[in-house]
């Protein structure tokens, strides 16, 4: 079923998103109905709260770029309860884009490599070192589930610049 995913300006998105206890069939349906909302509005992941949902997970589907330059998508995954730590202290800034605040593309300066602890759907614990876009995917779906936007991480003189239109994003939401 595809869910409606909220704007800018809706409560839940500056809310800290809970744990999840137990992964129930209710928590299963929820992360397939974001996988199918996910691909439906041609987004490269979505997190509990963009869905009106304050739990701690979210979906990506990282794109790939095959032998004759021509890109595909991975298949989906579901993360549940990350705990991203050990950011590098070397850093890549790069365009990012969100499904919450449509039409606006920033660029956003991120680690580029994190370490991530998390579950998937049958409740396995997983580890994994990433580094470029899909530690950015990491971080910035996980900032989704901390009440953080990416707009939150740009400078304020860009902030300024994407203000106006934030306004008429938030407007929509009123």
């Amino acid at each position: 079923m595809l869910l409606k995913v909220v704007l800018y300006g809706d409560p839940v998105l500056r809310t800290k998103a809970s744990p999840i206890a137990e992964i129930t069939p209710e928590i299963q349906k929820l992360a397939q109905d974001m996988i199918e909302t996910m691909i439906a509005v041609n987004g490269v992941g979505l997190a509990g709260p963009q869905v009106g949902r304050s739990l701690r997970i979210f979906v990506i589907q990282e794109e790939i770029m095959g032998p004759n330059g021509e890109f595909s998508f991975k298949p989906p995954e579901v993360i549940i309860n990350p705990v991203l730590s050990k950011p590098s202290s070397e850093t890549q800034t790069g365009p990012e884009g969100c499904l919450s605040i449509p039409g606006i593309h920033v660029e956003v300066e991120r680690p580029l490599r994190i370490h991530v602890r998390y579950q998937n759907l049958k409740g396995e614990f997983l580890e994994e070192d990433l580094d470029h876009f899909r530690a950015r995917m990491f971080m910035h779906e996980n900032d989704h589930l901390n009440g953080t936007l990416m707009i939150d991480r740009i400078p304020p003189n860009y902030r300024n610049k994407v203000d106006p239109f934030l306004r008429k994003i938030k407007s929509k939401v009123s």
